[in-house]
C-alpha cells in the first residue's frame, strides 16, 4: 500500500536525526578488539579508565552468566577468565544501553525493549555454544543490538511508527515486515547504519542488518549458522507477552539449524530463562514475566 512515508529513506531520516554518540571508553575498547597486536594489560586500562564501566564489569563477570566458584575481585581477573572480546561486547553493549533515547511515544517502553534483547541475546549465546561456532560471543552482543534503532525512528517518526505498532498488534505481522511495506527498510537495516556511523566491526552489522531474514539464511547453510542463530532468536516471545506468534516459525527454524547436532530444546531454553532472570537485574531491568519454557510447553 502506498503512504506518504514511503519514499523517505535511512538517509533522510538519519541526515535530520540527532543520532547518540558512544562514549570514547567503548571506542577504545573496540578499536582494540580490532588490533591482533593488543593484549589484556591494554584493555584494562581503558577499563580502570572508567570507574563506572569498571564496575559494571565486574558485576558482569560475577553474575549467574558465568557462574564462576570464587569472586572475581579485578578487571585482570575478568579479562583472563572471560576474554577480551567477551568483556569488549559487554561494555558495548552497556554503553548502547546508556545514550540510546526513551521516547515518550504512546506505551513505549526502553526497558521492557532491552529486556526482549537481553533474552534473545542469551539465547543466540546458547545457540552459538551450542553448535560450537567461535563467534558464540559476538552472536550474543549482534542480537543484543539488534533492535536499536526503534526508539531513534519511534522519536523522529512518532506518527508514522504508531501506525505501524498499531497494524503489529491488530495484523499479528512481524515488525519488519510492516516497517518494509511501509517505508522500505526495516529496523535492522536502520541498526545496522548506526552501527556502521560507530565505526562498530562490518560483522556486527551484518548479523543486525539480517536479522529478520531466518528463511534466507538457513537456505544458506553452515556458512551461515552464525547469523541464523541471531535471526532465531528474534523469533522469540517478548518477555511481557504470555502468548508467542512465532512459535511454530521458531520451532521449524530451530529443526534445520541444529540438524546433525544433538541439542536438546528444552534445556537450551531452561538455561536461557534462568541466566535472563538472572542477569536482569545486572542492567537494572526487570525479569521476563513469562519464561519462555512455559510458552514452549503450550500445544500449537
Amino acid at each position: 500500500m502506498e503512504t506518504a512515508t514511503a519514499n523517505l529513506s535511512l538517509e533522510q531520516v538519519f541526515e535530520t536525526a540527532t543520532l547518540p554518540a558512544l562514549p570514547q571508553t567503548a571506542v577504545s575498547l573496540m578499536r582494540l578488539s580490532q588490533d591482533p597486536n593488543a593484549g589484556p594489560n591494554d584493555f584494562a586500562r581503558v577499563i580502570e579508565s572508567d570507574p563506572g564501566l569498571m564496575g559494571q564489569v565486574l558485576r558482569f563477570a560475577n553474575s549467574a552468566f558465568f557462574s564462576f566458584s570464587r569472586t572475581i575481585t579485578s578487571v585482570q581477573q575478568s579479562l583472563t577468565l572471560i576474554g577480551a572480546r567477551s568483556i569488549t561486547n559487554f561494555a558495548l553493549w552497556n554503553a548502547v544501553f546508556t545514550v540510546i533515547p526513551n521516547p515518550k511515544v504512546g506505551t513505549f517502553d526502553l526497558r521492557l525493549l532491552w529486556q526482549d534483547s537481553l533474552r534473545r541475546a542469551i539465547a543466540a549465546r546458547h545457540l552459538g555454544k551450542a553448535l560450537k561456532l567461535a563467534n558464540a560471543d559476538d552472536l550474543f552482543a549482534g542480537a543484543l543490538l539488534q533492535d536499536m534503532a526503534i526508539p531513534i525512528l519511534l522519536k523522529e517518526m512518532p506518527e508514522q511508527y504508531e501506525e505501524v505498532f498499531r497494524r503489529r498488534q491488530t495484523e499479528s505481522l512481524r515488525l519488519s515486515r510492516i516497517e518494509e511495506a511501509t517505508f522500505g527498510w526495516n529496523h535492522g537495516t536502520a541498526a545496522a547504519m548506526l552501527a556502521t556511523i560507530w565505526k562498530l566491526p562490518p560483522s556486527f552489522s551484518e548479523l543486525i542488518r539480517n536479522h529478520a531474514e531466518l528463511d534466507t539464511l538457513l537456505a544458506q547453510g553452515p556458512s551461515s549458522r552464525g547469523p541464523a542463530s541471531v535471526a532465531l532468536a528474534s523469533c522469540l516471545p517478548s518477555c511481557q507477552e504470555s502468548d508467542w506468534a512465532e512459535r511454530v516459525v521458531f520451532l521449524d527454524g530451530f529443526t534445520k539449524l541444529v540438524a546433525n547436532h544433538p541439542i536438546d530444546l528444552g534445556e537450551l531454553i531452561a538455561k536461557v530463562d534462568q541466566e535472563a532472570a538472572e542477569f536482569a537485574p545486572l542492567m537494572k531491568l526487570p525479569a521476563p514475566t513469562t519464561p519462555i519454557l512455559t510458552l514452549l510447553n503450550v500445544a500449537a
